[in-house]
């Protein structure tokens, strides 16, 4: 009886260290960084040229990294910045958070926090100038990573220079958080898994404030507009690429990013 009692506090001791563990954000050093396809947490890709470079960290939606991201770096590759494709799932074994949960977007903004942090060391960064882009899952992330609560100044953490969410869930009721960085919201008016009319509303409760948001809303797109393929059912949610909105979604974002991360 003695041993089983100690079996089983020994397992719940090793269960509440692994929740723990789960409650902190990601570091990112040279051992974390993969080159571009590599599955490293943190996937280098660097555009051609001597650099230094602006930079966009991309984050994965609620089903980890996939090829939309990797899409996106290339893209973001050809126009001139550096792109890190985050992995915030599978250093915590984690595959999938949709419709479950279990990572929250205001954690997965510390990974990101982190990986600018990193970033800041290597030479060929503008380390004034890095951005977020996110998914989803991942645009809701990139909603944490422009508010001024969350910026980690007490690890050196300074607030990124631009935000690019793609039909995240935005929060519709005051009070809404104050933005410490430009942000640029891109959501299909048919959306059935994140509310265009609650980013909208977001977005007027914060006009006014220093760094309020901009939006775009497409009609007739759902969500992942900008991944391509024919609309479908996936986690009870239509999901699926809309050429129109997803072209002009590009423009909109090469646009805001030269606004904010190329401008002198």
């Amino acid at each position: 009886m003695i041993r089983l009692i100690l079996s089983t506090a020994v397992a719940l001791l090793a269960t509440v260290g692994s929740v723990l563990a789960d409650d902190q954000p990601l570091t990112f050093d040279a051992k974390s960084v993969g080159g571009p396809n590599s599955g490293a947490s943190f996937e280098l890709w660097r555009p051609a040229g001597p650099g230094p470079f602006p930079a966009m960290l991309v984050l994965h939606g609620c089903g980890g990294v996939g090829a939309n991201q990797r899409s996106w770096a290339a893209r973001l590759n050809g126009w001139g910045y550096v792109a890190v494709v985050l992995d915030s799932f599978r250093p915590r074994n984690v595959k999938s958070v949709c419709n479950v949960g279990g990572i929250a977007p205001r954690l997965r903004a510390q990974d990101a926090f982190n990986a600018a942090i990193y970033l800041r060391t290597l030479p060929d960064i503008q380390a004034d100038r890095i951005g977020t882009i996110g998914f989803s899952h991942g645009g809701s992330t990139v909603l944490e990573t422009v508010l001024e609560r969350a910026v980690p100044v007490d690890r050196g953490g300074k607030p990124f220079r631009v935000g690019v969410a793609y039909y995240p869930g935005c929060g519709a009721n005051p009070p809404f958080q104050q933005p410490a960085t430009d942000l640029l919201i891109l959501i299909g008016k048919d959306d059935d898994w994140s509310s265009a009319v609650n980013c909208q509303k977001m977005v007027a409760g914060k006009a006014g404030m220093t760094h309020a948001p901009s939006i775009k809303v497409y009609p007739g797109a759902v969500h992942g507009f900008d991944g391509g393929g024919l609309p479908t059912w996936s986690h009870d949610h239509m999901v699926g690429g809309n050429a129109e909105a997803a072209a002009d979604s590009f423009v909109m974002t090469q646009t805001f990013l030269e606004a904010h991360l190329k401008a002198r």
